[in-house]
């Protein structure tokens, strides 16, 4: 009974996650793969500390798979500029450090790479579109200078 109620309640977070990915704004995606890595780390540090080493593995790879496959190919380093470049960079990093702590066992290197993508995260949360359209949206229209009419 209890496993049949575990399945659908994946099957219910799936269906969910499906249903967010696809009505989901650009902008909210990239949040979306924040978070999923976040959680991946997260997950993996909590498995390292438990000593559950397939699933620690699988969890930081998850977190790679995310950061390489899904915030660096979304990348437009053309349009992008220095800021696009310094982004990829970070990712780069980030990756070659949840590698190095899956290899090492080190907590504290997945504590790092949560933090840096926690900031990221955080930025990018700063500059949502539609964060600033509905605060103009609840704001008070703003008083108007009022203008000279020519007679």
């Amino acid at each position: 009974m209890f496993g049949t109620m575990q399945r659908g309640v994946g099957a219910y977070a799936k269906v969910g996650l499906e249903t967010g990915v696809a009505s989901a704004s650009p902008h909210k995606l990239i949040v979306m793969l924040y978070d999923g890595a976040m959680v991946s780390i997260l997950s993996g540090i909590s498995n390292m500390k438990a000593g559950n080493v397939a699933a620690k593995g699988a969890a930081i790879s998850k977190a790679i798979n995310i950061i390489d496959n899904g915030l660096r190919a979304a990348l437009d380093k053309k349009v992008g500029g220095e800021i696009a470049q310094n982004l990829d960079a970070l990712y780069e990093y980030i990756s070659a450090r949840l590698l190095k702590a899956n290899l090492s066992n080190d907590p504290a290197i997945l504590e790092e790479a949560h933090s840096l993508l926690s900031e990221l995260r955080d930025a990018w949360n700063a500059i949502d579109p539609q964060a600033a359209a509905d605060q103009s949206a609840a704001a008070p229209a703003p008083m108007r200078a009022p203008t000279l009419m020519s007679a």
